[in-house]
């Protein structure tokens, strides 16, 4: 379902990034490869609402902030920004054959319940083992990448005890990164309660700096205790876990029953954020001050389904697994002019 098609509609460009892009395959044989993946907190986020943070710790739910106004596009929208905005440069249409891992030369694996990087439970209290495993992240054969949360066999040890859940997390770290320009993916979550996927970035000089001074920027997350609920956030030094700068949007039906297309454009000091066509939060130096911007250097992509944590919450008595996030394509855009 990920490929570029002729019979895409037109998305309409709410907001043109007035600078070019810069981006760069980190596997160009010119480049320096990457350190290799290794764990990486995902924070905990907060969504907001003018600008002010609201409260995600803890696994209760959050408070209902007054979201912004729900989509106008029908759901499931799907396009090819205008050609003279913007120029693909990167993509993964995982076109591969049945039950193919995703491509090496794109995406690498983060692995184990975050014990390793020092960050057990991946910094949030998730429950999930992330393996490389096909049957946690594999394509189907009709140019979906699907990426399945499952309940584990009990026979591999998590930070709590026998793992309860198998799960993939997907980074191009190593790979590719991108400063600027439009971060796309149309994707379906998965459904119920205690599911947590998410399409993110993080700064690539994570290593350098930590976490959060290097950036995070969460093009999509979604819990499923909140059904129709979609999150946008950002999180940098003074603004990040239950304090990042973040809004929501309520769909007019559950999120997991479509496909839909999510965005970011994203210019030196700017970040809008997108779900299919609409603009729903936009953030610039302004907002996060007097705290820093972590936002104009290169960042890597995050694929991921977590199940539980702060956050995500506990696993709904009636949640049943597996559980899939289905991914027709990611595609990276620098401007044109």
């Amino acid at each position: 379902m990920r490929r570029l098609v002729a019979s895409l509609a037109v998305l309409a460009i709410a907001h043109l990034v007035a600078a070019c892009g810069s981006l760069r395959s980190t596997s160009d044989p010119s480049t320096p490869a990457g350190p290799p993946a290794v764990g990486s907190p995902q924070a905990t986020p907060a969504a907001s609402v003018a600008g002010t943070p609201v409260s995600s710790s803890g696994a209760s739910p959050l408070p209902s902030p007054s979201p912004t106004q729900s989509p106008t596009p029908s759901q499931g929208q799907t396009g090819t920004p205008d050609p003279a905005a913007w120029r693909l440069v990167w993509s993964d249409e995982f076109d591969a054959p049945a039950g193919t891992r995703p491509d090496p030369a794109k995406w690498n694996y983060e692995l184990g319940d975050g014990t390793g990087a020092s960050v057990p439970g991946w910094g949030n209290q998730e429950l999930e083992l992330y393996t490389d495993r096909a049957e946690n992240a594999a394509t189907d054969g009709n140019s979906n990448l699907v990426i399945t949360a499952r309940k584990a066999d009990g026979g591999a040890r998590c930070y709590y005890g026998p793992c309860q859940y198998t799960s993939a997390r997907l980074l191009t770290r190593g790979t590719f990164e991108a400063t600027y320009g439009r971060i796309e993916a149309r994707l379906r979550v998965p459904r119920g309660a205690g599911l947590w996927p998410a399409f993110w970035m993080l700064g690539s000089n994570i290593d350098r700096v930590g976490w959060p001074d290097s950036g995070e920027i969460d093009v999509m997350e979604y819990v499923g205790r909140l059904p129709n609920r979609v999150f946008g956030t950002m999180h940098g030094p003074g603004y990040s876990g239950d304090h990042g700068f973040g809004s929501t949007l309520d769909l007019p039906s559950p999120v997991a029953d479509d496909f839909h297309t999510w965005a970011i454009e994203w210019s030196e000091d700017h970040i809008a954020w997108f779900i299919d066509g609409q603009r729903y939060h936009e953030a610039t130096p302004a907002s996060v001050a007097p705290s820093a911007w972590a936002f104009n250097h290169p960042f890597y992509l995050l694929l991921n389904v977590a199940v539980g944590g702060q956050f995500g919450g506990p696993v709904g008595a009636d949640t049943t697994f597996p559980q899939s996030m289905t991914v027709d394509y990611v595609r990276v855009y620098e401007a044109a002019t």
